[in-house]
């Protein structure tokens, strides 16, 4: 049983970042649509709401697995590697570019740029903190 615990939490991170990366992808779509174009796109808006809240969701469960995993199957400390101390700071970015997107949609705010930049680097800091997990891996 320890085992299988030991590939799902990587295996859920794996899915997690694949959804992270198409509510990129779309999101990236909705800016170039917004600079270039101009008039906006309900549904292309709906796709990336659709594709980011479960995304940040998936991987800020992945978080709270992350130490029980270092902890109970590993014997290690949490957050004594890289790869845990970069998964904190992207969790930051990923609930900062969260909020900020919640502010736009509630059309409290027009931080677009903003919410761009933390989106991007989240995704980017996701992205290096997957590799650097690859050497945990059991």
């Amino acid at each position: 049983m320890a085992r299988w615990l030991a590939y799902a939490h990587p295996a859920w991170m794996v899915a997690s970042l694949a959804l992270t990366a198409l509510a990129l992808r779309a999101g990236l779509a909705l800016r170039r649509r917004r600079r270039v174009l101009g008039p906006r796109n309900p549904r292309a808006r709906r796709a990336h709401l659709r594709l980011a809240k479960p995304a940040v969701g998936l991987l800020l469960v992945g978080l709270l697995g992350g130490p029980p995993s270092a902890v109970l199957l590993r014997g290690w400390e949490p957050f004594r590697t890289f790869h845990g101390v970069l998964g904190l700071l992207v969790a930051g970015l990923f609930v900062a570019a969260a909020v900020v997107g919640r502010r736009i949609e509630k059309r409290r705010s027009r931080a677009f740029d903003t919410h761009a930049l933390l989106g991007m680097l989240a995704a980017l800091g996701a992205a290096i903190a997957a590799v650097a997990g690859f050497v945990l891996l059991p």
